[in-house]
């Protein structure tokens, strides 16, 4: 098992590039379904699938995080986090593929996806970063006192 140290506190420029990016990215996404000329049912795939994928994105990078600092996650749970973000991304290109909308606007689905779920990832890598050393920053306050 290896011995990590305590992370750095992210940097509030990090973490407002962060939660930016994550907003543009599933704003962008969904203000593009509103305004698309597609069936409600073919708006209710992209959403769910944006979703699916944002949450298999956090879940995957929690798990690593957690193998990372010992902490036990089962190989079944560790490879379906994989499996899941990778069936969330051939979702959306199979969807992508068969739909009837133009190159570009293909493009922009594809790539406000693909912000979203990188931007989960950062925004949970610094709540998890905060929240760690919340107890520290206590800590030595208590040892001052």
């Amino acid at each position: 098992m290896q011995t990590l140290q305590r992370p750095h506190r992210p940097t509030g420029a990090f973490i407002g590039a962060s939660w930016a990016a994550l907003f543009v990215g599933a704003i962008a996404f969904l203000v593009g379904l509103w305004n698309a000329q597609m069936q409600l049912n073919e708006k209710g795939y992209y959403f769910a699938v944006l979703m699916y994928g944002l949450f298999a994105a956090v879940s995957l990078q929690k798990s690593v995080r957690d193998r990372l600092e010992g902490i036990q996650v089962t190989g079944i749970y560790y490879g379906l986090c994989w499996l899941s973000l990778l069936i969330a991304v051939l979702l959306l290109c199979v969807g992508l593929w068969n739909a009837t909308l133009a190159s570009s606007e293909k493009g922009f689905y594809a790539m406000a996806f693909l912000l979203s779920l990188f931007a989960a990832v950062a925004v949970q890598k610094n709540v998890r970063d905060v929240a760690l050393l919340k107890p520290a920053a206590t800590d030595a306050q208590d040892d001052d006192a």
